[in-house]
């Protein structure tokens, strides 16, 4: 039988300070710093997830409480199916769903609205690993998406999984730019004019 102690016990000395996580307050970068610097890493920071079923309000309520402007959506198995983000809630599918002969306009769900897995372009960790904030800009700026989502090979399953998640919004946060929230492209401007001052 194992015999347990009381491990010793001290008293907070003066002037300590307290671990931040890095992800909570993120450092200022310059568009030469490596891209990691600006990714969420998923290893870190849970990933926001919901399923495809859900109604595109509760999805939206989700959204707010978890302060993201996308979820992966996620089937039984914890696979990956799509995304949804916040520009989706009001984009073409959503509307069309809500039209559709005989629909009910609460009834929208997440699977009608996002963007599904086959559509999704993804980077692979192996890149951007070797990337700058400027190549992640590009990249977002180039496809004129809000998002992109990072890809790696899990070692032990082979399996493909997401490992993070780069968004415009942090990546001018981080840039000390205050982001557009409406409209990605002006987040996109401001970035440029500050890049060129």
């Amino acid at each position: 039988m194992i015999e347990f102690k009381p491990l010793k016990l001290s008293t907070l000395a003066p002037r300590t300070g307290y671990a931040r996580p890095y992800f909570s307050a993120p450092n200022l970068v310059r568009m030469d710093s490596s891209a990691l610097e600006v990714m969420t890493d998923l290893r870190y920071v849970a990933a926001e997830t919901v399923r495809a079923d859900v109604a595109l309000e509760l999805a939206a309520q989700r959204m707010i409480v978890r302060g993201v402007r996308s979820l992966l959506v996620v089937d039984a198995l914890e696979d990956v199916t799509g995304i949804i983000t916040s520009r989706d809630l009001l984009g073409e599918r959503a509307a069309a769903g809500a039209e559709a002969p005989g629909a009910d306009c609460d009834g929208v769900t997440v699977g009608e609205a996002m963007t599904p897995a086959d559509s999704v372009e993804v980077l692979p960790l192996d890149d951007v690993l070797h990337a700058h904030v400027g190549d992640v800009v590009a990249t977002l700026k180039h496809s004129g998406r809000q998002h992109a989502l990072v890809v790696e090979v899990n070692p032990l399953t082979g399996k493909p999984v997401i490992r993070g998640v780069f968004s415009a919004s942090q990546i001018a946060r981080q840039l000390g730019i205050a982001p557009n929230t409406e409209d990605v492209r002006l987040t996109f401007s401001q970035i440029d004019r500050a890049m060129h001052r």
